[in-house]
C-alpha cells in the first residue's frame, strides 16, 4: 500500500473557503479501477484489511477519506456538503487518476453517494456494488433526538455528542455481530471512536438530516445498466427492506445477505463477505 496521498483534487466551495483535497489509500496501481466508499462518520479505514487482498485479485484500489471525514477535512459551512458534492468528489479523484470507467462500492451513506453518482454519470460506472444501504430515509431514525445531536455537535463538537452517546444510549445500528466483533476485535472500538471524532459537524448536520429526511431514489435506480450487486447483514434492520427493494428494482441485481452480519459485514462476517464480493467481481471484466 502506498503512503497516505492528498494530492487530489476536488470541488471547491465558493467565496473564502480554503481549499481541501481528499486523502485516500491506495494499492495495485495499473490494475482494474476499484473505488470504496466509505459510510456516515466512517473513513477509508473502514476497508483497510481488504485493500491488499483486492489488490492481488488485480485491482488498483483507492479509498479516499470523503470530504468532512478523517484527514480530509473540509468546509465548516453545512452548505457545503450534498450527495451532489460528495460524487463531483469522487469523479474528481477518478479524473485525476486517469480513470475513465470504474467499479464502484458504496457502504451506508457511500451507497446514496454511489446511487447519486451512477445516476447523473452511468458511463463512468462498470460494475456498482451498494453494500447494507438505501434508497431513501433510513427507517428508525428519530428526527428529534437527531436534531439534539447535530446541536450540541455544533455547540461541543463531536467529542462532546461522543460523550453524551456513550452515557445514554447505543447506536440504532447495533447488532449481536457489532457486539461479538467489538469483543474480539478492540483495536475497531478506538479505530471508530477516532473516525467519529474527525468528523465534520457541519457534516453531520447536513448528512444525519439527508439520512432521516432526504428525496428517495428508487424510480432513478431502475435505469441502472452497470452489474450490480446489493449486500446486507442479515441482523441490519434498518437496511433490509431498502437492500431487497434496490435489488429488486435495478435491472439484473444480485442480492447477497450476508450470514451473522449487521451493518458492516466487511468486519463482522469477512468471509463470507469476502466470498460474496470476490465472486461479483470475477464474474465479468472491468473496463478501465
Amino acid at each position: 500500500m502506498s503512503p497516505l496521498r492528498g494530492d487530489a483534487p476536488v470541488g471547491h466551495l465558493d467565496g473564502p473557503s480554503p481549499t481541501w483535497r481528499l486523502d485516500f489509500d491506495e494499492a495495485g496501481a495499473g490494475g482494474s479501477p476499484l473505488l470504496l466508499v466509505h459510510g456516515f462518520t466512517g473513513g477509508r479505514a473502514d476497508f483497510a484489511d481488504w485493500i491488499e487482498p483486492l489488490a492481488q485479485l488485480g485491482h488498483h484500489v483507492v479509498v479516499p477519506d470523503l470530504r468532512g471525514h478523517g484527514a480530509t477535512g473540509g468546509p465548516d459551512d453545512p452548505g457545503g456538503y450534498s450527495l451532489e458534492l460528495f460524487a463531483t468528489d469522487l469523479l474528481a479523484l477518478a479524473d485525476d487518476l486517469g480513470w475513465n470507467r470504474f467499479d464502484l462500492l458504496g457502504h451506508s451513506m457511500g451507497g446514496f453517494i454511489a446511487q447519486q453518482l451512477i445516476a447523473e454519470r452511468p458511463e463512468r460506472v462498470s460494475r456498482l456494488v451498494l453494500m447494507d444501504t438505501t434508497h431513501g430515509p433510513v427507517p428508525g431514525m428519530d428526527p428529534e433526538i437527531l436534531e439534539l445531536g447535530i446541536a450540541l455537535a455544533q455547540s461541543e463538537g463531536m467529542q462532546g455528542l461522543a460523550d453524551v452517546i456513550d452515557a445514554f444510549g447505543a447506536s440504532p445500528l447495533e447488532t449481536a455481530a457489532a457486539r461479538s466483533i467489538r469483543e474480539t476485535r478492540p483495536d475497531l472500538v478506538a479505530l471508530d471512536r477516532a473516525k467519529f471524532l474527525a468528523a465534520k459537524p457541519a457534516m453531520y448536520a447536513t448528512m444525519g438530516r439527508l439520512l432521516v429526511s432526504g428525496p428517495d431514489r428508487l424510480d432513478r435506480m431502475a435505469h441502472v445498466r452497470a452489474p450490480t450487486l446489493v449486500m446486507v447483514g442479515e441482523q441490519d434492520g434498518p437496511f433490509l427492506d431498502g437492500s431487497r427493494a434496490l435489488a429488486r428494482t435495478i435491472p439484473g441485481a444480485e442480492l447477497a445477505v450476508i450470514p451473522e452480519a449487521g451493518h458492516s459485514p466487511q468486519r463482522e462476517a469477512p468471509d463470507a463477505w469476502w466470498e460474496a464480493f470476490s465472486r461479483f467481481l470475477a464474474a465479468s471484466t472491468a473496463t478501465g
